[in-house]
């Protein structure tokens, strides 16, 4: 008999305006024209993140439960939880290097989940401005990130095979802005994608620690894994561990979206023990980054192409973590398809 655990939290792109109409949210991430540190002040987690250039093109992702909420603040980490599921965030300020302030930060909130005792890690979300540039010792700010959260994870026994689906991404200010959800019971399985080398096996290249994340995570609330969501994290055009088409935005748009649906599809699945497999067109609550403005409209068509006209789908205008990447998308599988 399959056992179920618990609902799976559900997330939607709200206008920021219509954010007093939604009951039992447990988290709701701005994603708008200026950082701050998180409040749970609300009644759940609110996060300010600097990633529109102006008010009217901010929205709100917002995490809804159908259980109580409760929140806290630690060490300033914000977060709230149902007792089944909880999100975090913080905030690193503006510095010239990040490394140290990245580990403490999240050294800090990887036990805060701990004595919550929401163990399971099932995504996280980075927003690094200045991503691409040189901190003051004339390393890459997304490099001295990653070795930050590398050191991290290390010292919470985190091995490479445990780490969460992630996004490290720019953004327009505000230094390093994070937050996560995890879950005390849900099934997790890790999922890596075979046409790329696994992110935490990159090469020195790519700087002094590898960057430390899952190419996507599927949550089960079942204990059998047979149904639940999967959080896809940034996916862009790279092949093994190399960049393509570097300077083709279209190319870059489609190969993504390629990784993305071999990721969620039924050969993936298999290599993974997941009942559940997918196609593009089951992915929602879609954020497409977009290194030039000008590029939104060409990279707009190519995903409307793909994904389902029903999908929740917001473009962004920031920095990518490669110099050499114009796009990165991610988003989250809701439904699952079991049919041969």
């Amino acid at each position: 008999m399959t056992q179920q655990i618990s609902a799976l939290p559900t997330a939607a792109f709200v206008p920021l305006d219509e954010l007093d109409e939604i009951s039992g949210v447990l988290g709701a991430i701005h994603y708008t024209d200026g950082a701050s540190d998180p409040d749970v002040s609300p009644g759940h987690l609110r996060l300010d993140l600097h990633m529109a250039r102006e008010p009217a093109e901010g929205f709100a992702e917002v995490w809804t439960t159908d259980r109580p909420v409760e929140t806290g603040e630690s060490g300033g980490i914000g977060y709230a939880h149902d007792g089944e599921h909880l999100i975090c965030g913080g905030r690193v300020p503006p510095s010239g290097n990040y490394a140290e302030a990245t580990r403490a930060a999240y050294t800090t909130m990887l036990e805060l989940m701990e004595s919550l005792g929401y163990q399971r890690c099932a995504r996280m979300w980075n927003f690094v401005n200045d991503i691409n540039a040189d901190n003051a010792d004339g390393l890459e700010v997304y490099r001295d990130f990653c070795l930050g959260r590398a050191e991290a994870f290390e010292a919470r026994n985190f091995s490479d095979t445990s780490v969460p689906a992630a996004t490290g991404i720019g953004s327009l200010g505000g230094g390093i802005s994070f937050y996560v959800l995890a879950s005390r019971s849900n099934t997790l399985t890790p999922i890596e994608n075979s046409k790329q080398v696994s992110a935490y096996n990159y090469p020195k290249q790519y700087g002094p620690r590898p960057p430390k994340f899952a190419r996507a995570t599927h949550v089960s609330a079942t204990e059998d894994r047979a149904a639940g969501q999967v959080y896809v994290s940034g996916t862009s055009s790279i092949r093994g561990h190399e960049t393509l088409f570097a300077g083709d935005v279209e190319k870059q748009t489609l190969l993504a979206l390629e990784n993305i649906a071999h990721l969620i599809g039924p050969e993936t699945a298999a290599d993974h023990r997941i009942e559940q497999h997918s196609t593009l067109a089951d992915l929602d609550t879609i954020k497409v980054y977009v290194r030039h403005r000008e590029d939104i409209p060409a990279v707009r068509r190519i995903c409307e192409e793909h994904f389902s006209p029903d999908a929740q789908v917001a473009y962004l205008n920031v920095d990518v973590c490669r110099a050499d990447l114009s796009v990165e998308l991610e988003g989250i599988v809701h439904a699952p398809r079991n049919e041969p």
